[in-house]
């Protein structure tokens, strides 16, 4: 499936907007490093699919660009003298159109130079060919950003050292360590690094900051210059063990590994449509969610994981997992894992629970270690959907343990674990004096939820049922009068001067109205407190039906993601983010699936493609991918933890889905044409089915799902059985 992929989806962005702000990541699924071509100096912004210049091939662990890069330096290709040790005078045109950009492979040609380079990566490193094809002496420099040393060792063929320019980690000192071979004899006349003044250094040993170290070769003008190199967040002699074990194969043997094990995932879900495009799209979005978390750990000379703790910035045994923000991928990314990859999941699991021993609370948003951001504890839907699937059932106990000390104790440092812990405990609700209330008050709500599922496989229903109570905690924010949350102060006050339409200050990133629905553990209990399916019914109605106005009051200015709702035009249903993934589901939950099949089809032909512009807002870790893959099969976890998928309509003629057990699910869709979007029947196993919903338990049984989609909406009153899971059963 490779073929169909082109990396550099969704890459066309600017700070003000966003069209997935994805980079054109090289990589093995879930390595430690990603590799990616740099065009500009734009801070995080580093790749322009448009720019038609080449600064070189950039190691990165940016998971977005609101996050910033780790640890990073660029390497790039040079053949002639007029370097001054600066970006500016080694960068060269390419082709962009001429490039290849693919998950396991990219290949440039520097026009200046007429150098072809092709990189292929491993989990620790990559493999570099590059060919020169000049009379000028051939080189590669090495451009790192704050402090970092290295070591020309021309006997051996090699340059060591190590990088520390992290964007944000809890150990001052946190390093990168890079070892760097190559296959011909290095120059050591003529290699170095250039000072202020832009002149040549000729040494060895390189120390400093912002550095430009070149490396310039004997006997390589017409040659290939093969470089291999492997980092390590651990020591310089695990870099050069994980460069010893990748030495052996050539590029190309390399390239067909990784190409094998991206088709390994790939080949999961194999879906088929006469619109090409639509696989591409699909594909290109598949793969995003391979990319992260990256691997944290490495394999010591036993073979055993062992990684590096930065909180007691010591080396520890086990599995340990960064880059990624659980707000964004709770609600995709995992949930496909559970049916495609549980085994991978589980080992993440395990490392999660690495970062709870070793810092007292489970991660919120890691890069490399906690950054504290966004509202909640949505690692607990990550953990109770894991538990409700039977994956990684010996974890459980102390994971759960782990959820409660979240639940029980507020943290000495914000940035873990909940904020307004102790007030959400007191009133049942997070007070409006804490920044992102509401957010807040529904998060712990659905965690609070979570809690009591892992409790409930563990047989504690002690716990259960406490939690299950306080699952309910969204009926204390929520005011009848207009039907949003809305935020109340210590003393059960709603807040004054209420605009629905307002951003920011008590919601995330978004305003009542992407916020107010994210109770996905009680749509029903929602539904009465609006007093009837009718009104609520409405109320969602209305929320795609209005104008995509919104007032900056929040910030005071104009965030990217309100340019993003206002650009789609789709009324409030910013499906450019996050809040609003499971709002177009919500019509099942009233009896009415025909509105959700309408808004899902118009959002997947729409707003979705495989081009530069390829998703309607920040792509974030593979949890927007994960909503186009999800919705293009026909299906959506609006509860993670539940075991359900909710029903919508699928894009494709057929899907074919792999299961871990060896069985296979398979998904038809008869008289899938531009014009139908509606769904006219459901069958499961050749059964008529009538539930608005399949189980996880129906995926894994390997049953047929066959839709037939029509021209007109049909109708019918659905039984409470039909409906999807609440905690409130709906009355007949």
């Amino acid at each position: 499936m490779l073929h169909y992929i082109d990396t550099r989806q969704g890459s066309h962005n600017k700070h003000a907007f966003s069209h997935g702000n994805t980079l054109p990541y090289t990589s093995v699924p879930f390595g430690m490093n990603h590799f990616v071509v740099q065009t500009n100096q734009e801070g995080s912004w580093f790749f322009n699919p448009h720019d038609r210049v080449f600064l070189g091939l950039r190691l990165t662990h940016q998971p977005s660009p609101w996050m910033g890069d780790f640890s990073y330096f660029l390497m790039t290709p040079i053949a002639d003298e007029k370097i001054k040790g600066s970006l500016f005078s080694c960068q060269s045109s390419y082709r962009p159109e001429e490039a290849v950009f693919k998950p396991h492979y990219v290949k440039v040609k520097q026009q200046r130079y007429n150098i072809i380079t092709e990189l292929v990566p491993t989990c620790y490193g990559a493999t570099m060919n590059i060919k020169y094809n000049s009379s000028k002496q051939a080189g590669i420099v090495l451009n790192v950003k704050n402090i970092s040393e290295f070591h020309i060792d021309a006997a051996n063929r090699k340059i060591t050292g190590y990088i520390s320019n992290f964007a944000g980690c809890h150990d001052d000192g946190f390093r990168m360590y890079v070892s760097m071979s190559f296959n011909k004899d290095i120059d050591l006349s003529t290699s170095g690094y250039y000072n202020a003044e832009g002149d040549l250094c000729n040494e060895t040993r390189l120390n400093g900051v912002d550095q430009h170290v070149v490396i310039r070769f004997h006997d390589c003008e017409t040659d290939v210059l093969e470089a291999k190199l492997a980092t390590s967040f651990i020591s310089l002699e695990q870099a050069e063990l994980n460069l010893q074990r990748d030495s052996g194969p050539s590029l190309h043997e390399l390239k067909d590994q990784a190409a094998q094990t991206w088709n390994h995932y790939l080949n999961k879900i194999q879906v088929s449509h006469s619109n090409e495009e639509y696989l591409r799209t699909f594909y290109g979005c598949l793969y995003r969610m391979f990319l992260f978390p990256q691997k944290f750990y490495e394999l010591d000379e036993n073979m055993e994981p062992i990684h590096y703790d930065t909180t007691a910035k010591a080396v520890k045994k086990g599995v340990l997992y960064t880059n990624n923000g659980f707000w964004d991928t709770y609600k995709t990314v995992y949930p496909l894992y559970s049916i495609i990859a549980p085994k991978e999941y589980e080992e993440m699991l395990e490392g999660f629970l690495n970062s709870y021993r070793e810092t007292g609370f489970l991660p919120k948003w890691l890069s490399p270690d906690e950054r504290g951001l966004m509202p909640g504890t949505l690692i607990d839907a990550v953990i109770a959907d894991a538990a409700a699937k039977g994956i990684g059932q010996q974890l459980m106990p102390e994971l759960l343990e782990a959820m409660l000390t979240a639940a029980k104790t507020q943290s000495e440092k914000d940035c873990y674990g909940r904020q307004g812990t102790l007030d959400y405990i007191k009133y049942g609700y997070v007070p409006s004096h804490y920044h992102e209330s509401v957010n807040h008050t529904l998060d712990y709500a659905y965690s609070d939820y979570c809690i009591s599922r892992v409790a409930e496989v563990l047989s504690n229903e002690e716990v259960a049922e406490h939690y299950r109570h306080s699952a309910l905690n969204y009926r204390n924010i929520f005011d009848p009068e207009t039907g949003f949350m809305r935020a109340k102060d210590a003393n059960g006050q709603f807040r004054p001067d209420f605009n629905s339409t307002s951003w920011g200050l008590d919601y995330a990133e978004g305003s009542a109205w992407q916020n107010s629905f994210a109770v996905f553990h009680d749509i029903q209990g929602l539904i009465e407190a609006y007093g009837s399916k009718e009104r609520f019914f409405e109320k969602i109605t209305e929320l795609c039906n209005k104008e995509p106005e919104f007032d900056v009051l929040g910030y005071g200015f104009e965030i990217h993601e309100m340019s993003e709702m206002a650009a789609i035009d789709y009324g409030q249903l910013a499906i450019s983010n996050q809040p609003s993934f499971h709002i177009p589901y919500l019509f099942n939950y009233v009896g009415q699936p025909a509105s959700s099949q309408v808004v899902i089809k118009q959002l997947l032909a729409n707003l979705f493609n495989s081009g530069f512009d390829g998703y309607p807002g920040d792509e974030d870790n593979g949890s927007m991918s994960g909503w186009y893959v999800f919705s293009s099969m026909g299906f959506y976890p609006v509860c993670p933890g539940s075991n359900q998928y909710v029903l919508g309509i699928p894009l494709f003629d057929s899907v074919k889905i792999e299961l871990p057990n060896g069985k296979h699910m398979k998904i038809e869709t008869s008289n899938n044409n531009p014009q139908s979007n509606f769904v006219a029947n459901v069958n499961l196993d050749n059964k008529p089915y009538q539930k608005l919903f399949i189980t996880h338990e129906d995926i894994l049984a390997g049953k047929s799902l066959d839709f037939r989609l029509g021209l007109a909406p049909s109708y019918r009153s659905y039984k409470s059985d039909e409906l999807p899971f609440s905690i409130t059963e709906p009355k007949n």
